[in-house]
């Protein structure tokens, strides 16, 4: 039985995997994002995410605890400048798994690992777009604008299909021509 075995060895060594891990942490930190299998990716995010954490206070200390994990001066100098400022006021979540599909060679599931306060097609999905407009009694427009989107407003209802009650008030219309 795996009682409170919640480490996956990845099939690897303990020395092999603590470099592997420390490796992919530091390419992700410098990248922001990486692709690699799930396995892996799960594994990663359970080590980078308290390192994050930890680059919140910006001390001497938590430096040299944050370098004793990575082994990488310019990935430690990156996390403690760039990352740690944006991901200040978030509670936790740093890293998003998306998964890819299987690889070729060994069908192994993949996915890529990233920042989340770094993907900016994600987050900047809806700044990037324009706003749309409201629709409003009274148009904010120029005169000018405004005779133009009354045209084509008018335009579509003449092309739109009648309703029942269009239909019965037309019917009716003869018949009263037709008595007075």
């Amino acid at each position: 039985m795996r009682h409170q075995r919640v480490i996956n060895h990845l099939g690897r060594t303990s020395a092999h995997r603590k470099s592997m891990i420390s490796n992919m942490a530091a390419s992700l930190i410098i990248h922001k994002r990486i692709t690699t299998t799930t396995a892996k990716a799960k594994a990663l995010k359970t080590f980078v995410e308290p390192l994050i954490t930890k680059s919140k206070e910006d001390s001497t200390h938590s430096r040299r605890v944050v370098f004793s994990y990575l082994k990488d001066k310019a990935a430690t100098a990156e996390l403690f400048r760039e990352i740690s400022p944006k991901i200040a006021d978030r509670p936790g979540g740093y890293t998003r798994i998306l998964k890819t599909g299987n690889r070729i060679g060994d069908n192994a599931e993949m996915c890529i690992l990233e920042l989340v306060d770094f993907n900016e097609a994600m987050k900047g999905g809806e700044a990037a777009r324009p706003k749309t407009a409201r629709r409003r009694r009274s148009p904010k427009k120029s005169t000018g604008e405004a005779e133009t989107a009354k045209a084509e407003k008018k335009a579509p209802a003449k092309t739109k299909k009648s309703t029942k009650a269009e239909k019965t008030s037309e019917e009716s219309a003869p018949e009263a021509e037709g008595k007075g």
